[in-house]
């Protein structure tokens, strides 16, 4: 027999920071630019890497499939949090408040298994040049694209799945920014089981496995680098995993921060903050790290700057 107090909602209200009036202007205006220079970036360094036959190599184009997810990512979230900064309650359908759930998740799950093959393809470049186009040939590159993808939002799936069918007690306000499965779970009738049972598996499988590959790479190459014979040899061949490290480092330092803490140890308003950081800030500063210090895109989009400005 149902509890009388049991609900199908129908949508919900995303609270945002409202708590914050007088900053919402001021942050909309900084997210926008944000949000514009993370579509502007990852699109030219796509088209970069398409264009350029020097980009045509297995670690571009991990880089390019980095590029196009950072551009989905962004754009799930994006234009939800721009929208309730500039309204002061954001109305969102449930079928909607699923999908931005859904593939948001698949994102950031894709991301994990993508950075953990790159630093795959960093191993093999490193650990086997001889052997490095044989081993990462180009049917390799689009099958563990594949299956990256593929598994992202498989795995997804057992964090929404039963979503459409819960029953929600009457309460249909979420504090956060976006649609989130754990601000979402609060809202259910059912116990903290869900939560306490596929949170934890879903961060074992998606942060962690991939994150013991990434180590298990890095301390391989590490010790290929130090049997080096000189310095100079040693900085060159390190200096290749350096952007890939730091991309590491940012993703899975705020992400473990929201998925992996206890549930009660961080405020509504912090895990707003980190979950921004995470899904805004995070994709526009991949394009930056992977450019600055590479000579070879650079050239390339100096070359589209002057093919865009002449033609």
């Amino acid at each position: 027999m149902e509890n009388p107090n049991e609900t199908q909602m129908t949508e919900f209200i995303l609270l945002g920071f409202s708590y914050y009036p007088h900053t919402k202007l001021v942050l909309f205006a900084v997210l926008l630019v944000v949000y514009l220079f993370t579509l502007t970036a990852n699109s030219l360094f796509i088209l970069a890497t398409v264009t350029d036959a020097r980009l045509h190599s297995p670690m571009y184009f991990f880089l390019c499939n980095l590029s196009f997810l950072d551009l989905c990512y962004s754009s799930v979230s994006g234009p939800t949090v721009l929208q309730g900064l500039i309204r002061d309650r954001l109305t969102i359908i449930f079928s909607q408040c699923i999908t931005q759930m859904y593939i948001g998740l698949s994102l950031g799950e894709t991301e994990c298994f993508l950075l953990a093959v790159m630093a795959w393809d960093r191993y093999v470049a490193i650990c086997k040049p001889l052997h490095y186009q044989q081993i990462v040939n180009t049917s390799v590159c689009i099958k563990l694209a594949i299956l990256t993808w593929a598994g992202g939002f498989l795995i997804a799936l057992s964090s929404v799945v039963f979503l459409p069918v819960v029953h929600f007690c009457g309460h249909y306000i979420i504090d956060h920014i976006i649609c989130e499965v754990e601000a979402l779970s609060r809202l259910t009738c059912m116990d903290d089981h869900y939560s306490y049972i596929s949170s934890p598996a879903l961060a074992l499988l998606s942060l962690l496995m991939p994150l013991l590959l990434i180590l298990f790479s890095y301390v391989r190459i590490i010790s290929t680098i130090l049997r080096m014979p000189t310095a100079e040899s040693r900085h060159r061949t390190f200096s290749t995993c350096g952007s890939h490290l730091v991309v590491v480092a940012l993703f899975y330092g705020t992400a473990m921060v929201i998925y992996l803490r206890p549930k009660s140890s961080v405020s509504s308003e912090i895990n707003k903050s980190m979950t921004l950081f995470y899904g805004q800030v995070v994709p526009s500063l991949n394009p930056l790290v992977y450019t600055i210090r590479n000579k070879t895109v650079t050239r390339s989009l100096k070359v589209l700057y002057k093919k865009a400005t002449f033609s």
